[in-house]
């Protein structure tokens, strides 16, 4: 039992000392941003689909075919909404840096969960139906997210029509939203429960410093 209560004082103070609320910065924002936005394209980069744009005239002219895959119409319907998803995210209070905004349940709210499940009465300040709620933290980067897409739009067209040869965070991010910002979180990656803290030795024998991607960003 004693064993128990330590165990609880100390998910307690994790809680308190990293779920902290603190404002996503513009690094943060912008690499989420393109994160949801690679994603959205490649679902729909699959298509055979052809459009017909323009009309016909009495002239016998005929309407102009393009590809969906390279249409104005998908970046469109790749775009709608794409911050609305930085809401599905949640704040993994045990990772660090940018990693601690990640999809699905965190380690330290599984465990309270868990607890709660038990018959654990654990008190965080907020009800327990609120729980899965966006946080704060998030909130402020759904709406900092609407306001970068609004701000460099034309960077996102200019990427989508003319350099897809480009990676989509270096062309947006690196070169254009954080050419004169810190850009060190985009250089963060996820490494498993080690996150950016995994040892030399392990490295070694995973070898050549391969990563991994979770599937969670």
């Amino acid at each position: 039992m004693k064993h128990f209560a330590l165990f609880l004082f100390w998910v307690f103070c994790h809680v308190t000392a990293n779920q902290e609320e603190r404002l996503p910065n513009k690094c943060e924002v912008c690499k989420l941003l393109t994160v949801e936005l690679q994603g959205a394209l490649e679902k729909s980069g699959r298509s055979k689909e052809v459009l017909e744009i323009g009309e016909v005239l009495d002239t016998g002219k005929r309407r102009r075919k393009i590809k969906y895959n390279t249409s104005e119409t998908r970046l469109t319907e790749a775009m709608d909404n794409i911050c609305e998803r930085i809401l599905h995210y949640k704040v993994h209070a045990e990772r660090p840096g940018s990693l601690r905004y990640a999809k699905g349940t965190s380690q330290t709210m599984s465990t309270l969960k868990n607890l709660v499940n038990k018959g654990v009465k654990v008190e965080l300040g907020v009800p327990y139906e609120l729980w899965d709620e966006p946080s704060v933290e998030v909130a402020d980067m759904k709406r900092q997210c609407e306001t970068m897409l609004e701000e460099h739009e034309e960077v996102v067209e200019n990427w989508y029509f003319h350099h897809q040869d480009e990676r989509l965070d270096k062309f947006f991010c690196e070169a254009h939203v954080l050419r004169n910002s810190d850009q060190e979180c985009l250089k963060e990656v996820w490494k498993g429960d080690m996150g950016m803290k995994e040892s030399v030795q392990e490295s070694d024998v995973k070898g050549d410093k391969q990563t991994h991607d979770s599937g969670e960003l």
